[in-house]
């Protein structure tokens, strides 16, 4: 049983990075969806936002108990990560903390 990266298959690898990326996309939309920012996620989170922007990317992982952290803020579930995302990443820059998205956003 690998556990390192180095020690395991590409295959395993690629497992690991759709994971990290799928769960990253229902956090982002999760939290466009409440017109938050990633500063704020953060700042409440308790993460950098240079690590909430990671995970949103799939770049990083996280610490399983972080995700309860990200879960409070957003006012869900941890399982709701897990679920597909209904939309694709989308590249909408917001500054500041939570910010009412219009329906034509």
């Amino acid at each position: 049983m690998p556990t390192r990266p180095s020690q395991s298959s590409e295959a395993q690898l690629l497992r690991w990075q759709r994971r990290r990326e799928l769960i990253g996309a229902r956090i982002r939309e999760l939290r466009l969806e409440q017109g938050l920012s990633q500063e704020s996620l953060a700042l409440e989170s308790g993460l950098s936002r240079n690590m909430i922007i990671g995970i949103e990317w799939g770049r990083k992982s996280v610490a399983y108990e972080r995700l309860w952290d990200i879960a409070e803020v957003l006012g869900v579930g941890v399982d709701v990560f897990i679920s597909e995302p209904t939309s694709g990443p989308q590249h909408r820059v917001h500054r500041g903390g939570r910010n009412p998205m219009s329906p034509s956003d």
